[in-house]
């Protein structure tokens, strides 16, 4: 059977055939779980995967000094700061984005494995991504796409995207905004037997540590030390979770690791109305806050990206500071990149004012631009949808009724979101999730490695839940 219903009951075991991962034999309690045994079930280490992605044109961008955007910082930060921006080129992947690493182990795992082709729900640079890559390895391919709301108008960035996946010869299925894009994956999946390239597998994510790892070794062997800090757009987790291991593998253990979104807070993401009403179709907080606070939401049983485990900052820029950030850009340092690695930029504009002049703030990632992704397409759309668009101060920005665009570049500010409170959502959700009554010291250990929280933190926030700890 093919209904909603049946094929969700069949969840599980059309996941265990469309990835080979059996994610019941990590569980090792009623909510804890191996996560570096799941995470090794790749069966390719660091430089098999470096090979991987040489061998399909991915990896190995350019990492550039952004000097006239230091300058730019410099100029209204306080004496003697303004950190030094670098931003790792990742435009110069063969589909034009960082999720080509992702894409490449994946599908060069389904090919090796006997697949007969793969196919990823997103809408995204993603799917484009996945489908540069079938091509490469004469894999056919699907990608799923929320693309439209009710009335059949969709937003020019994924239109855009999805004309790129069908560029790349993939079968691009088109979907309204709902609640069943996981199911016609699903039910694609059963039919065709096609490998799930899924964003959220132990494949994607160890694809992205490359990055965090070319990231780590270029900054020590051009300056001598590691970066300080390394600005990370989030949405899903993914692109934290791997470029924080990355660093890790690279000796970058110091290097703070921040996260940065778009901030849509009070749109909805599965709202019909809503889903027109914001400029941006990821880096934002509607991806951004759920996953960080529930990583569990996806297409497979254990997500293998935590952002909570490697997230040392989480900071919000507003729609204006991005487009604002993406002009700068191309004005002076001749790049036109997309708007997702300009999230990340937009704070880097910001954070590196607070940093010493001495030091190294490295954004991890650009993207490739095109009709749909361009500034002038996304408010053009964004006053059709009755967005007001005015030049002014940012903090005047109200999601999905009003973009203001800086004045100046000493308007952009970051604005923290508490990890606190995104740690207590996560345990709350725990709670819930698994009615929890009492937990061991076991799992008191795993709730503090999922969160990165003091034990003592922890067993406040299951306290005040009314859960029974450990004495």
């Amino acid at each position: 059977m093919s209904d909603y219903q049946a094929v969700m009951s069949r969840k599980a075991q059309i996941i265990r055939d469309a990835v080979g991962i059996d994610y019941d034999r990590f569980r090792t309690g009623r909510m804890t779980f191996d996560y570096e045994g799941m995470m090794a079930q790749t069966g390719y280490g660091l430089e098999e995967i470096i090979a991987i992605q040489r061998a399909s044109g991915v990896g190995g961008t350019p990492l550039l000094e952004m000097r006239n955007l230091t300058q730019l910082s410099r100029a209204t930060a306080p004496a003697g700061h303004g950190a030094r921006i670098l931003v790792k080129d990742e435009a110069g992947n063969p589909s034009g984005s960082f999720k080509a690493r992702r894409a490449s182990v994946s599908v060069h795992h389904a090919k090796r494995h006997g697949y007969p082709g793969v196919l990823a729900a997103t809408s995204g640079n993603y799917g484009a991504a996945v489908a540069s890559q079938a091509a490469m390895q004469g894999l056919p391919c699907i990608i799923v796409q929320e693309v439209y709301d009710s009335r059949g108008v969709g937003q020019p960035e994924i239109i855009e995207k999805g004309r790129v996946c069908e560029a790349y010869g993939a079968e691009v299925v088109q979907l309204t905004v709902g609640p069943e894009l996981f199911y016609v994956a699903l039910k694609l999946l059963e039919e065709t037997g096609y490998f799930n390239a899924s964003l959220y597998t132990p494949f994607g994510i160890a694809g992205i540590e490359t990055l965090g790892y070319e990231i780590g070794r270029e900054v020590i062997e051009r300056y001598g030390r590691a970066p300080d800090v390394v600005v990370v757009t989030h949405a899903g987790g993914g692109n934290v979770t791997g470029t924080a291991r990355g660093l890790a593998k690279a000796g970058c253990t110091a290097t703070v690791v921040v996260g940065a979104s778009v901030d849509l807070r009070g749109l909805h993401m599965a709202s019909d109305r809503d889903f027109n009403r914001k400029s941006f179709t990821t880096g934002h907080t509607g991806f951004g806050v759920p996953f960080a606070t529930w990583p569990d939401r996806t297409d497979v049983p254990i997500n293998a990206a935590r952002p909570l485990r490697y997230l040392d900052r989480y900071v919000l820029v507003t729609q204006g500071d991005v487009f604002y950030t993406t002009e700068a850009l191309a004005q002076l340092e001749g790049l036109e990149r997309g708007p997702a690695g300009n999230t990340s930029l937009a704070a880097a504009l910001a954070l590196s004012r607070e940093l010493p002049t001495g030091g190294i703030l490295v954004v991890q990632e650009t993207e490739y631009t095109g009709a749909g992704k361009h500034p002038s397409a996304q408010l053009t759309f964004a006053r059709e949808s009755g967005v007001t668009v005015q030049l002014g101060d940012p903090a005047l920005n109200v999601p999905g009724k009003v973009i203001s665009i800086p004045d100046s570049p000493g308007q952009i500010q970051v604005r923290d979101f508490d990890l606190g409170a995104v740690r207590r959502s996560y345990l709350r959700n725990a709670v819930n999730h698994f009615g929890l009554a009492q937990v061991s010291a076991g799992e008191i250990e795993f709730l503090t490695e999922e969160t990165r929280a003091d034990a003592q933190f922890v067993l406040g926030v299951l306290q005040e839940l009314g859960v029974e700890c450990p004495g």
